[in-house]
């Protein structure tokens, strides 16, 4: 007989479906997998130090490049932790418009989640589906940050400035003529909430149309019905949460659980696994997609009908219009303050936790009463869900290994930190 005798294989860093920086040493019997064992660090920024370094308002941008495909969810946790310590409550408009952009964070996510996880698995076509929507999700990133990607685009006490009455339009050149522009400007007449109402009644059929793809697909099915199952009680005592938790039968959203913002004010529902696999954690964010479009859709009747400030009137927290800073002494003199040593935060702790599209991301900020923290911890999502790989993915094989990986939705911005 042959002789059989375990070995030792690197998967990743430069594994295409690694997702970036993820090392695993996999210990195998034949191609069964005995253990799995992630190295992770290789993408370490020491994000939670150079926050320490700054004054709080300098560090928004920072929580962008956390996790990088959940920019302004992770600007919201840290925001909330310090308008806690600072006893502010942003005007209510402010507060509307957050949640609609978690909601498109969290649509934007699950998107590139899917096309990758689909890529990852073997289904080409899904990922150009997904990024053909994403594309009109950054337009409106862009429209009302300037940027596409790392917006920077909340603030302690609101949001940087109210939603633009037009969107950017795309012009003719050379590669367009005027007949394509203007097919491809056939949205874009209206603000950026015309823009974003006519993306809310095309999206739910772009979901069917993903679903129409994979739901009932068999090769699907076969590559992640019953692979990486976990019941609900060892999900709970593995420290999971977001769709990995509700994947395994655990109905637990902070948005309802732990209302913050408006969302104790909007119609939703969370959708539930019953077995806890692969399979059931796809049809969990495949639902969240729909629901976060039926919140963007409230809120958007909301902003339509209530006009109003979004930022707190406070001249220790939020700049002067740049009109009353070039005439007014002492407008240049806040502004000057406000954008060279910040605003001194009371002393004390607070941690502020949201439903972020991957799970409950939470900010913990110590203060001695200075103008940058004392301490800040960042509780990454994806942390605990990497961790539990190697629980998830004994007795499979390696091709699994790549499926559980994608059903975690890793990120390694924010694991690595």
């Amino acid at each position: 007989m042959a002789e059989i005798r375990n070995f030792t294989l690197n998967f990743g860093p430069q594994h295409p479906s690694a997702h970036g920086v993820l090392r695993l040493v996999l210990e195998l019997d034949g191609e069964v997998i005995e253990r799995a064992d992630p190295h992770i660090g290789l993408l370490h920024r020491g994000t939670e130090k150079l926050v320490e370094t700054k004054p709080y308002n300098q560090s928004i941008g920072y929580m962008d490049r956390l996790d990088y495909v959940s920019m302004m969810a992770n600007e919201h946790g840290y925001v909330l932790a310090i308008e806690k310590l600072l006893s502010v409550i942003p005007p209510v408009r402010a507060r509307y418009i957050r949640v609609m952009f978690d909601e498109i964070t969290r649509i934007l996510n699950h998107l590139m989640w899917l096309g990758a996880h689909a890529l990852d698995i073997g289904a080409m076509t899904v990922f150009l589906y997904a990024f053909r929507e994403r594309e009109d999700l950054f337009d409106i990133y862009e429209a009302t940050s300037g940027s596409r990607m790392h917006a920077t685009y909340y603030r302690p006490g609101g949001v940087y400035r109210d939603l633009p009455n037009e969107m950017p339009k795309y012009q003719a050149s050379k590669w367009h003529s005027e007949k394509e522009v203007a097919e491809l400007n056939k949205n874009r007449h209206g603000s950026l909430l015309d823009f974003l109402e006519d993306f809310t009644k095309r999206f739910p059929k772009c979901v069917d149309e993903y679903e129409t793809l994979l739901t009932d697909n068999r090769i699907w099915k076969q590559r992640t019905v019953g692979i990486g199952v976990v019941s609900p009680e060892r999900a709970l005592q593995l420290g999971f949460t977001g769709p990995m938790l509700r994947g395994s039968g655990f109905e637990w959203d902070l948005r309802k659980k732990q209302p913050y913002e408006v969302y104790d004010q909007l119609d939703f529902d969370i959708p539930v696994g019953r077995t806890g696999d692969s399979y059931d954690r796809y049809l969990v964010r495949m639902e969240e997609m729909r629901q976060s479009n039926r919140i963007i859709q409230q809120c958007i009747d909301w902003l339509r009908v209530n006009p109003g400030p979004v930022m707190v009137d406070d001249r220790k927290l939020s700049p002067p219009s740049r009109e009353s800073m070039k005439g007014d002494m002492e407008s240049l003199i806040h502004h000057f303050k406000l954008f060279t040593e910040g605003y001194s935060v009371p002393e004390g702790e607070a941690y502020a936790a949201i439903e972020h599209p991957k799970g409950e991301f939470g900010v913990y900020i110590i203060s001695d009463g200075a103008n940058k923290p004392y301490r800040v911890k960042i509780r990454a999502p994806g942390f605990p869900h990497l961790a539990a790989c190697d629980e998830m993915t004994r007795g499979h094989m390696i091709a699994d290994v790549v499926a559980i990986i994608g059903t975690m939705d890793i990120v390694f911005g924010e694991v690595d930190r």
